[in-house]
């Protein structure tokens, strides 16, 4: 497709990705690295080409009657506002935004983004790999979170009076947010079919059956290295039986540990060191030191418990839950 000369000669080498008709002869052009805003000759200006790079950190967007306007900021270099007519925004913002999450590292080569909604202050980036979700007032900063496909057990819609839940399962966890009803077809459309392209399974049905079959091999897989070690009491069972069994073994056994424990008290009498207490002693302080672990464990898979439920209390408020 041919472009107009001033549009050409700012692209260079580049490629256009994606073209948006702007209205009139106005157009926007996305490369891998900027968007370029092209402006036709007017009554009362000239043809002008406006270039806005991908590196931006933050991105935001303003909404009119008649017009809107979206703004990158780019930290220390200030903040570049681009302004379309109302009606091509969402047009216009998924390139855009497409081209910043590559420039950011998020999405990687190849990937591509499918859809992109915005739900007052909800934004979810569907891609070909990840479901990239940022709540805020901006439509993306470096505050958001990602979910890659990968990690997906089970995908899941509550339908409620005003919005649908979507639930997503990763590896055993799972995480909710809400869309609005009216949207909720177009979310569950975009969301199904990139997770199922991505799993290669023709349905959720199928993708839940998978990953039921994969968690059966891992569980056949550590099978076959056994239950883990025995107790130490089963050692210990087995040694009094032989011991009651040989007499003789066990006296000459017995023989030996009074001798070994002879020499150890010697060596920490030459040593200059006190000997350590009573068995019984060593014992019940490893016991004790046992049963603080255990305490000690519980304890913090409560508190990352709770950390989660806090997490997702506070993402529910944000949403207005």
């Amino acid at each position: 497709m041919s472009h107009p000369d001033i549009v050409q000669s700012a692209l260079g080498d580049e490629s256009v990705a994606a073209q948006v008709d702007l209205g009139g002869e106005d157009a926007l052009f996305v490369t891998p690295t900027r968007t370029l805003v092209y402006r036709a000759e007017g009554l009362l200006s000239d043809e002008t080409v406006e270039e806005y790079g991908h590196d931006a950190e933050r991105i935001d967007v303003s909404e009119g009657r008649r017009k809107a306007k979206v703004s990158l900021d780019y930290g220390l270099d200030g903040e570049k506002t681009m302004s379309l007519p109302a009606g091509k925004l969402e047009d216009a913002l998924h390139p855009v935004l497409a081209g910043v999450l590559s420039s950011a590292g998020i999405t990687a080569p190849g990937e591509t983004v499918k859809r992109t909604f915005r739900f007052s202050e909800l934004t979810l980036v569907v891609t070909s790999e990840r479901l990239v979700k940022h709540i805020g007032t901006a439509v993306w900063d470096e505050d958001f979170e990602e979910f890659h496909y990968d990690d997906v057990t089970d995908l899941t819609f509550e339908e409620g009076n005003v919005a649908t839940s979507v639930v997503l399962t990763l590896d055993g966890r799972q995480e909710r947010f809400k869309t609005p009803n009216d949207s909720a077809r177009a979310v569950r459309e975009a969301l199904e079919s990139a997770v199922l392209a991505y799993h290669d399974a023709v349905s959720v049905e199928e993708l839940r059956a998978e990953q039921a079959d994969e968690d059966d091999e891992a569980d056949e897989d550590a099978s076959v290295f056994g239950s883990g070690p025995e107790p130490l009491g089963a050692n210990g069972d087995d040694a009094t039986e032989q011991a009651a069994a040989s007499p003789g073994a066990a006296e000459t056994n017995g023989q030996e540990t009074a001798a070994e424990s002879a020499a150890t008290a010697s060596a920490f009498d030459d040593s200059g060191f006190e000997s350590a207490a009573s068995v019984d002693d060593e014992a019940a302080v490893r016991e004790e030191l046992t049963a603080l672990r255990e305490a000690v464990e519980e304890q913090s898979r409560r508190i990352e418990r709770q950390e989660e439920l806090i997490e997702q209390l506070i993402a529910e408020l944000r949403q207005g839950r």
